[in-house]
This record gives C-alpha cells, structure tokens and sequence, in this order.
C-alpha cells in the first residue's frame, strides 16, 4: 500500500521548524532527509526513523517496524503532535547518522 499525499502533507508540516528537510518519492512511499541525511521515511502512512541511538534515547519503548518485507527495521514515531520534539529528534538523529560517515 503506498502512503497517501494527505499523510505526506501532514508529516512535512510537522517538520516545518526541521531546517533542510527534504522528501523524495520512492516506489508510492516517500524517503526524508535533513540536510541531505537520510533518517527515515513515509511508509504506509507511517513515519519511521532510523534506530540510532538519539532516537532511541528520545522514544523509549517505540515500536520497531519493517517499512516493507525484507527491510531493516525502522522505529516508529508516534509522537507527531510536537513540532519542538519532532525538530530536537529529527536534528539529533541526522547528526548522529552524519557524524558516523
């Protein structure tokens, strides 16, 4: 099932505060990087992040997730109300992601 325009609409406006966000399709989903990181993406109307350790720290107890069969899986973020949380999450990540390069 590819996620909908709608729920990739909502998703970028929660990540308006994000500096360098961006978005490419891919296959009916949607990849998401900030400042040219890939930390996740849009899958079936689900945003996942890579489970670094920053996201860990930050969703204790999230859940992990395939975003499709045979992928590694991807934490799911549930917390999509705060844009302030979504932005510290969202920066913490692609720095560590950035940083192990």
């Amino acid at each position: 099932m590819a996620s909908s325009r709608e729920y990739l609409n909502f998703i970028l406006d929660q990540l308006s505060e994000v500096k360098g966000v961006s978005k490419r399709a891919m296959m009916g989903e949607y990849l998401i990087y900030v400042c040219g990181t890939l930390i996740g993406g849009i899958y079936d109307d689900s945003f996942l992040i890579k489970p670094v350790s920053a996201a860990l720290e930050r969703l204790p107890g999230a859940a992990l997730a395939e975003p499709y069969p045979g992928a590694k899986k991807l934490l799911a973020v549930d917390k999509l109300d705060d844009k302030g949380f979504l932005k510290e999450l969202l920066e913490a990540v692609a720095e560590e992601i950035a940083a192990s390069k």
